[in-house]
């Protein structure tokens, strides 16, 4: 200690010792004064701390206003003037000890320490509040609004955590930080098992934005975890998934890398959300059409002219091999599914949620027991739910209201109350009077 420093600190603790000494005993002052030393250390480093942050936020804020600095304006917001302001009491505390401890010089060394150790995690919340303020900045452009710069910053924090636990215990104990890494080197193998989730979402981080995995805002649907909606937010260890019920998923970020997940947004730079669903047509409903049914068919909009073009192919063929027209299995004919595949495909082309430049078929898929689906492949001209829904919707109730125009029948499973509304149509009973 310098002695300057050391012997104006006795004469400040000698002199407000004396007035004690007038009302209690010699060793009760030295108590008492130290706990009236300290108090009033206390008092005027929060005084001071105070005004100084008052300061500093006002200016800060005033500059942010006038220069229209958003830098300013997150340093504000991150605490930047609170940590700042906290260096006047600490210089006040630290040339302080010695006056309040005077009487206990054993405590003397210990309080100086503990303050150098307080100044190092200043310094590391001073720089990560700086930090932070950058990268709200950097979130506001269009270039990094969708990274995950928390993960970047929790990075950041953990690597500052790490050379002040360094420095602290350096400080601490007077040896050198070498010391400290060859303790840590030889428990390593506990720290990896402590810290397994944290490298492993470090590692995965950076594999998430070099790769484009997943960006803030994405759709993405990982069964694993019951997640199903827009990711909101990706840090170092977990992400979270804002599901459409608007609850939150919470999960590992490695789990982005390891587990398989579906990410929506190709959709949306797709422009266009699929619709890819059947109508599934009972099969022995399917037939061929006569010469004679042709012309009612062709009062159907917009498969006139495929109607035409077709029945003059057919009978060119038909005309070519001599086929037998008294028996219609014998050449080539026009059938009620394929007028209903042709109009469908006519509707989807012209109706005006869909996409026109994009896969657009109506496809015939393998019978099964339960009928032979017609399935429908077409793109939406817009990704937004509700939209697409209904531009489903209409699809689907327009072609199903079609499908008895064709001569086609729906397939469906009865069930006991079919049976028993068919008998009471044949009986000409009512189900209420045979109930009776």
């Amino acid at each position: 200690m310098d002695e300057n420093v050391g012997f104006s600190a006795h004469l400040i603790s000698s002199y407000t010792k004396k007035l004690l000494l007038d009302f209690v005993s010699a060793d009760s002052a030295e108590v008492i004064n130290m706990v009236f030393l300290l108090f009033l250390l206390v008092a005027i480093a929060f005084l001071i701390q105070y005004l100084a942050r008052k300061v500093v936020r006002t200016g800060l804020s005033k500059i942010a206003a006038i220069a229209k600095l958003s830098f300013l304006k997150y340093l504000v917001d991150n605490k930047f003037p609170h940590y700042l302001a906290l260096l006047l009491p600490y210089t006040l505390v630290r040339h302080s000890i010695p006056v309040v401890f005077d009487d206990f010089p054993v405590c003397i060394k210990p309080g100086i320490a503990i303050t150098d150790v307080y100044l190092i995690f200043l310094a590391i919340s001073m720089i990560t509040s700086l930090i932070k303020s950058g990268t709200d900045v950097l979130k506001e452009k269009p270039a990094f609004s969708n990274k995950p710069m928390t993960s970047y910053l929790q990075v950041i924090r953990l690597v500052l955590g790490l050379f002040g636990i360094v420095i602290a215990f350096s400080i601490l104990t007077g040896k050198s930080p070498t010391v400290f890494f060859a303790a840590m080197g030889a428990a390593s193998a506990v720290l990896l098992l402590m810290f397994k989730d944290t490298i492993m979402g470090f590692v995965a981080s950076i594999q998430v934005v070099t790769n484009d995995i997943v960006r803030l805002g994405d759709w993405i649907t990982v069964p694993k975890y019951g997640a199903d909606g827009d990711v909101i937010e990706i840090n170092l260890t977990t992400v979270k998934v804002q599901n459409f019920d608007k609850t939150i998923t919470t999960m590992p970020t490695y789990s982005l890398v390891s587990d398989s997940f579906q990410n929506w947004r190709g959709m949306e730079i797709f422009q266009g959300r699929r619709i890819k669903r059947s109508i599934i047509i009972k099969q022995s409903s399917i037939r061929y059409l006569s010469e004679e049914e042709i012309p009612a068919f062709k009062r159907i909009q917009g498969i006139v002219d495929y109607i035409e073009e077709r029945q003059a192919e057919i009978n060119a063929h038909n005309l070519k091999i001599g086929a037998d027209r008294t028996i219609p299995v014998n050449g080539r004919n026009l059938t009620n599914a394929g007028l209903f595949r042709r109009y469908a495909e006519w509707y989807l082309r012209n109706h005006p949620g869909t996409h026109k430049d994009k896969t657009l078929m109506v496809r015939q898929l393998a019978p099964t027991e339960n009928g032979f689906p017609f399935e429908l492949y077409v793109f939406t001209n817009t990704v937004k739910w509700v939209e697409y829904e209904y531009i489903m919707a209409d699809i689907f109730d327009h072609l199903i209201a079609a499908v008895p125009y064709f001569d086609l029948q729906i397939f469906e499973r009865s069930s006991s109350n079919d049976a028993r509304l068919s008998f009471s149509a044949y009986s000409g009973k009512s189900t209420s009077d045979q109930t009776r």
